[in-house]
């Protein structure tokens, strides 16, 4: 029993629950709605002073509307930052007063993406333009020019003019942004290939692996260290099965991420029933995408070698392909690791190589895309315009002059 003048503290742990946030934040797929500024109407005016009964027309310039950019940004590598923002709006701009005052620009619109982005017309489906480099600017829509003020057409047989010129409109585009990484070598191979594994083994990536198919779900990047402080880029795409091309599997969304790279590392078991076979199953898929990547230098990679012997190795040899240089390696115990550098660092290297390059002129050729698939993609869009009450919004098909009263 208790006294009465003890006194008892009881203590209470209360657990909240932890807020996490997606594991995924990976998004190399959006669209925005982007619109210009229109251009500010020119002024009407006739000066007025004292001891100045006709001061003659004085009316301003309207302001040039606000344009939309596209700008490459290397502190992005996807496109998360859009992924909300759907409506990028550039500024009007203002109209034209008295004493020839010209109105205000609009405000520029900068559209921050990472490197490698391609733009299309979702209406369309049109391709646009493709930002590569850090720093690079496109201009996507441009602003509405100003219309003239009286000022600008007084003549000797008109001195008095009473009419100005309105702004021209702006203009609008809904465009699909997609991002194909930048990388030197592009890993291709089947589920559960070793792909991820030999990515995290040679760079500082660190991308999921399990011991399940379709492990790696979004594209991942390391940078692999050669010799001499010199290094090239490897991307790691999820695996594709045969029939992907039909919508199978993860289907063959993520190769765009290799359409970019130069090097094509094919990447098949060593316990597989027939390697040959399974090359010309992948080979076979990334012809169905885009037949320009067959161009692309190959190299394919035997792994999972560790349960392998030197006789086996010597067998498997004999079965697999000629054209190409061939690899056995072990991303789990080493084997090999340092001679697939190597082949990589030659490939890459090579002359062929380099004069593919050129002729390419550092870019790909972007194809137009069909509008079907946009409408599949984003069937849940939603733009979410809607007209203010009294928003002022002018349709003019020409730069026309129009009559305007007399401004005080």
């Amino acid at each position: 029993m208790i006294p009465e003048a003890t006194l008892v503290f009881f203590s209470f742990h209360f657990v909240y629950p932890r807020h996490t946030m997606a594991e995924s934040n990976f998004v190399d797929y959006v669209k925005i709605y982007c619109r210009s500024g229109k251009g500010g109407r020119g002024s009407m005016h006739l000066h007025r002073a004292k001891y100045q009964p006709n001061g003659g027309p004085d009316g301003g310039d309207g302001g040039r509307g606000g344009h939309v950019y596209l700008r490459g940004n290397h502190n992005y590598w996807t496109l998360l930052h859009l992924r909300y923002e759907r409506h990028v709006f550039a500024g009007h701009g203002g109209n034209g007063s008295k004493c020839c005052s010209h109105g205000a620009d609009g405000e520029d619109r900068y559209i921050d993406v990472p490197c490698g982005t391609v733009v299309y017309d979702s209406e369309t489906g049109k391709y646009i333009c493709d930002v590569t480099e850090d720093g690079q600017t496109v201009m996507l829509l441009k602003g509405g020019r100003g219309g003239l003020g009286n000022w600008q057409f007084r003549t000797s047989t008109n001195q008095t003019p009473r009419y100005a010129q309105p702004g021209e409109p702006m203009q609008e585009m809904t465009v699909i942004l997609e991002l194909k990484l930048l990388a030197d070598v592009g890993l291709v191979g089947f589920p559960n290939a070793g792909k991820s594994t030999l990515l995290s083994s040679i760079s500082s990536a660190r991308p999921k692996i399990a011991n399940y198919p379709f492990t790696t779900l979004e594209p991942s990047l390391g940078i692999v260290p050669y010799r001499d402080s010199k290094s090239f880029v490897m991307a790691d795409i999820p695996g594709i099965i045969e029939g992907a091309s039909e919508g199978k599997g993860l289907g063959l969304r993520f190769l765009r991420h290799i359409e970019r790279n130069s090097l094509l590392l094919f990447m098949v078991p060593g316990d597989t029933d027939d390697i040959r076979k399974e090359y010309g199953v992948l080979l076979g898929e990334l012809e169905k995408f885009n037949p320009g990547m067959l161009d692309k230098h190959r190299v394919l990679a035997v792994t999972k070698c560790d349960l392998l012997d030197e006789e086996l190795m010597e067998m498997l040899r004999e079965e697999l392909p000629e054209d190409l240089p061939v690899v056995f390696i072990s991303a789990v115990t080493g084997l090999g690791i340092t001679g697939l550098k190597d082949v990589l660092w030659q490939e890459l290297n090579s002359e062929s190589n380099k004069i593919q390059s050129i002729s390419e002129g550092g870019s790909m050729i972007h194809r137009d895309k069909e509008v079907a698939s946009f409408d599949r993609d984003f069937a849940d869009w939603e733009d979410g315009l809607a007209v203010e009450d009294g928003e002022d919004i002018e349709e003019l098909t020409d730069f026309e002059y129009e009559e305007l009263e007399d401004e005080e």
